[in-house]
């Protein structure tokens, strides 16, 4: 493998362009999405089997750092303004009960393994939130519009900075102890923040159109100029910078309105940026930790699939039966909601970092390889869910329209 690790880097890649160019086209010759080539060939090019890539390179963790980011971006630039806000309360029922479900079962699971309270809340948090993996294949589809996109995107606002305030405040209980002002102060932070990007943000942007036009060049820098300053200001009042990259793209999405933005950013984040962040994602797996996670601690690792599996799932359910939604909608939102990835991670990875003064982490090395077993099963299960549904539902809505013609 040394042998590998020490090729040029413009023959590392262009075999990781090959890699990314065939593995998801095979992917999805076996009806499997995409996004599972790109884990594979993070798993190829990683430091587990090849090491052709390195993880800890500067330019891999940029690329990684900016698809993640630009994911959410364009989460929050598709969402459909005049829809969501008719749709913003189910979007918020469900972003609260896909919070919600997982994390009251996580917090159980931890306490019966004899986690702390406050280790508890974060391994809750860990589970709690989602990535939207499964954008792509809905987005592929033509189903961006359905109302039951609409509002698993939205519920993502939810879930992913309840998450992160979660861990916010559990992070300086550990270090530190209770400290209410600390927690008044982010709370007050976040009230400002929220409003402040979406309106804010997108006030600034009609002034740069204004002033620059809606040119390929000009659009793609404003998009990505607008994106990392949301990004840097949710990271400086201690949020994660996803809420800030999501934030942007509703922000954005406001500003141009009836305009149509250019889409040649979004091109070159579906063929470099995002491939890269799944990428990474597949370096994770380690089959040696996988392996010895599920032999030695088979009770955790299945605990935390289930409460996961099973509290996404009530969250999906009961939301559909509160708003009527039809069998394939509800798994359309059960899928986009399983994935776990970029908070996911981050929560974990921050946790597992921070020690008290006695040296003792927020979570342990168990718990660690636990959510690295958890990001692999439900990215891979999640991107399938999603595909079955979207299918289904893509389907179901093309039979309706064949009939409606011959109605009177």
């Amino acid at each position: 493998m040394e042998f590998f690790s020490q090729l040029p880097i413009l023959t590392s890649f262009a075999l990781t362009l090959m890699l990314t160019l065939v593995l998801p086209s095979l992917m999805e010759r076996i009806r499997l999405p995409r996004p599972v080539g790109y884990i594979l060939a993070g798993i190829i090019l990683g430091p587990n089997m090849l090491s052709i890539l390195n993880p800890d390179g500067k330019i891999v963790g940029f690329f990684a750092e900016l698809g993640k980011l630009l994911l959410m971006f364009f989460a929050g630039f598709e969402v459909n303004i005049a829809q969501f806000n008719k749709a913003r309360h189910k979007a918020a029922t469900f972003g609260l009960l896909t919070f919600a479900c997982p994390f009251a079962l996580a917090v159980t699971l931890a306490a019966l393994l004899g986690y702390s309270p406050n280790a508890s809340a974060v391994i809750g948090a860990i589970l709690a939130s989602h990535t939207l993996l499964g954008l792509p294949i809905v987005k592929q589809e033509g189903l961006l519009g359905q109302e039951a996109t609409v509002v698993a995107v939205g519920a993502t606002l939810f879930t992913d900075m309840l998450s992160i305030l979660v861990l916010a405040l559990c992070v300086p209980i550990h270090v530190r102890g209770f400290d209410p002002m600390g927690m008044l102060i982010l709370l007050g932070w976040l009230a400002v923040y929220v409003p402040g990007v979406v309106v804010g943000l997108s006030w600034f942007v009609e002034r740069l159109l204004a002033a620059f036009g809606t040119t390929r060049v000009s659009s793609a820098l404003i998009m990505l100029l607008v994106m990392a300053i949301s990004a840097q200001m949710a990271e400086w009042i201690g949020m994660e910078g996803i809420i800030g990259a999501f934030l942007a793209g509703v922000a954005l999405k406001r500003a141009f309105g009836e305009i149509k933005g250019d889409d040649s950013l979004e091109i070159m984040s579906q063929a470099l940026f995002i491939p890269v962040f799944f990428i990474t994602a597949g370096f994770l797996v380690d089959f040696k930790v996988f392996f010895a996670t599920l032999r030695d601690q088979p009770l955790l690792v299945v605990g935390v699939l289930a409460a996961l599996f099973v509290g996404k799932w009530l969250a999906a359910e009961t939301t559909g039966w509160l708003f009527g939604y039809r069998r394939a909608e509800r798994n359309l939102m059960f899928g986009l909601t399983v994935p776990q990835v970029a908070a996911t991670l981050a929560v974990a990875l921050v946790a597992y970092s921070t020690k008290n003064a006695a040296g003792q982490r927020l979570i342990d090395h168990p718990m660690l390889n636990a959510t690295v077993v958890l990001v692999i099963v439900s990215s891979i299960v999640g991107l399938m869910l999603t595909a079955h549904a979207a299918r289904q539902l893509d389907h179901m809505d093309s039979r309706s329209n064949q009939a409606s013609p011959g109605r009177s």
